[in-house]
């Protein structure tokens, strides 16, 4: 047989040859242009610390791209960390009754705990684990982004799982799904639209404690990394309107950025998990989902992935038919020897936290007087009150509205990315309009810095009904319209029990976030002029500056214990309540 050594190669038998087209040209520049954009940033940030004493914090215009891209690796980077953190914590406290009564009650600590409480053990630490590189400033920064972002992300996935409509359980349980199966191809696929969601609003959370994180300033550790929050710090402490100005505009280009680039497309991916039996009325579109749906490139870069996916879930194997079929008996057997191990494990789980807490006890009052501890006690109430006050009055504002939005798809796609840059916009940029007109109008801080706590929770609240409303089926909609419920019937029947689970985990993360706002908005400044409202965030705030570790302690204590009781108190009841009589079932 002759060889062909010129003209085109034969085809094997069999094979089918892809012909790339514009859609490949065009993933394959995005796929490199990301490529190049992490790398410069990861080359950046093993530099030596040094350099960043050498080239300080400039407001050039000319910089701020570079900036923002920076900052932007940032907030990816604890956003991927939050998503893996979530997924193994959310699923082990849905799962196990055990993780349960420890994960729940750690993650209402760690939200009530604020960044600043955050930095101000962390900075240390991880500089000591990189010395001289810069490296452990930027894991500093980035820890500090995912504490901002990781307890909504979590909270959402857990109520989410417990959520799972009982048909698509039983679903599971009739093809014997093992745990990771069930988790991988029915529990996740059905958190996953709250779940981008939420993703959109801590993402959106990262941006408005970006300026803390990256303006680190704890006692003598003065660090300022090169990025947006730095350069909006540098512009607030130079009282210089044009550079406060050119940080939002960058933050807006910004964010409009990744929202046509990851979350449209998220969403647009995830609405075809919707549990109902009707198409959407108007599905979300995505220009670049759709690119990606036409790309023939994307499957042999995915190939790879669903091939190790698929050998992982070789290697876990199903349940056992006789596990499946216990009898009466045996089942009873096991859930009293359930029941017996659940109170030994509440019982040890208490004792540590009642250990953890005597040792505290006794660290601040070596250190501290009782009148310090009163006076913590005094300016957490003020704080109280400010916190309970915006959470109501975000509520009557933003469920309505938030309702309307997610009812509309149209509207969802016009809305999600303005929402968004609301959500990001930092409390630092109305500081100069705060300071200059409660100083012009002889006001009191007390009262009038109370509303920039609002810009760090609201969004919370909204964000979840949009999801809520989003996530209600067609078919009950339209079960709805064709039985005539009009007006207060059709909140009461319909919209209120459908978005409850989801509206109270967005009211219980605003409320943990209106605490870590409350860090920001309590003590503001322009220039030299500085304006403080009492209470518990402004005296964190105060304290951290100064380098008081034990009253920084003290502070973030009574502040996590009141988040804890509140938790305790209203909101997972409410939990529970969603749990028992309004799941969608």
């Amino acid at each position: 047989m002759l060889s062909r050594p010129f003209g085109r190669a034969a085809t094997p038998p069999g094979a089918r040859r892809v012909a790339l087209g514009w859609p490949d040209l065009a993933l394959f520049a995005l796929l490199a242009g990301l490529g190049a954009a992490v790398a410069a940033g990861a080359h950046d940030a093993v530099e030596p610390l040094r350099r960043l004493q050498l080239e300080p914090i400039t407001l050039d215009p000319r910089a701020l791209p570079y900036y923002a891209l920076l900052t932007t690796l940032r907030l990816f980077a604890a956003l991927a960390a939050s998503l893996v953190f979530s997924v193994v914590v959310a699923t082990a406290a849905a799962k196990s009754r055990r993780a349960e009564l420890v994960i729940v009650p750690a993650l209402d600590i760690l939200q009530s705990v604020p960044v600043l409480g955050f930095l101000t053990f962390t900075v240390t630490a991880f500089m000591g684990l990189f010395p001289g590189s810069r490296l452990g400033v930027e894991c500093a920064a980035i820890f500090a982004i995912f504490t901002s972002q990781a307890w909504n992300i979590a909270l959402s996935l857990y109520q989410s799982l417990r959520q799972v409509p009982d048909d698509l359980a039983e679903v599971a349980r009739g093809f014997g799904l093992s745990p990771l199966r069930r988790l991988l191809r029915v529990e996740l696929p059905f958190a996953a639209p709250g779940l981008v969601w939420n993703a959109m609003l801590s993402m959106s959370g990262g941006w408005f404690f970006v300026v803390a994180s990256e303006a680190i300033s704890v006692g003598r550790t003065q660090v300022m990394l090169p990025g947006v929050g730095s350069w909006l710090g540098l512009a607030i402490e130079r009282r210089d309107l044009g550079a406060v100005a050119l940080a939002v505009a960058t933050m807006a280009a910004v964010i409009l950025l990744y929202d046509q680039l990851v979350f449209r497309p998220a969403i647009a991916w995830a609405d075809r998990f919707r549990v109902e039996q009707t198409a959407s009325v108007a599905p979300p579109r995505s220009w670049l989902f759709e690119l990606l749906r036409r790309a023939r490139l994307l499957p042999a870069l995915v190939k790879p992935w669903r091939a190790l996916a698929g050998a992982v879930l070789l290697l876990d194997p199903a349940p056992r038919a006789e596990a499946q079929h216990r009898t009466f008996g045996a089942r009873e057997d096991a859930e009293k020897r359930a029941a017996r191990s659940q109170r030994i494990w509440q019982v040890a789980v208490a004792l540590a936290a009642s250990g953890a807490a005597l040792l505290a006890a006794r660290y601040l009052a070596a250190r501290l007087s009782l009148d310090d501890a009163l006076l913590v006690l005094r300016l957490a109430f003020y704080t109280l009150v400010r916190v309970a006050v915006l959470i109501v009055a975000a509520s009557l504002v933003w469920v309505p509205i938030g309702v309307w939005i997610g009812l509309r798809p149209r509207w969802t796609a016009r809305a999600q990315p303005l929402a968004q840059f609301l959500a990001a916009f930092p409390a630092n940029v109305l500081f100069p309009v705060a300071v200059v007109l409660i100083v012009r109008w002889h006001a009191n801080p007390d009262i009038w810095l109370t509303p920039l706590i609002g810009l760090g929770t609201q969004w919370y609240i909204l964000f979840n009904v949009i999801a809520g409303a989003s996530a209600i089926p067609s078919d009950l909609r339209e079960a709805a319209r064709l039985f005539g419920l009009r007006g207060w019937a059709w909140w009461r029947r319909l919209i209120l029990p459908a978005i409850f689970p989801y509206y109270v985990t967005g009211a219980l993360t605003a409320s943990g976030g209106s605490w870590n706002a409350s860090i920001v908005a309590e003590a503001v400044s322009w220039g030299h002029t500085r304006l403080t409202a009492a209470g518990l965030g402004s005296y964190i705030a105060e304290r951290t500056a100064a380098g008081d570790e034990a009253r920084v302690l003290l502070g973030i204590l009574v502040m996590s214990a009141l988040v804890i009781a509140i938790n305790r108190a209203l909101f997972r009841p409410l939990y529970r309540l969603a749990e028992r009589r309004l799941r969608l079932s």
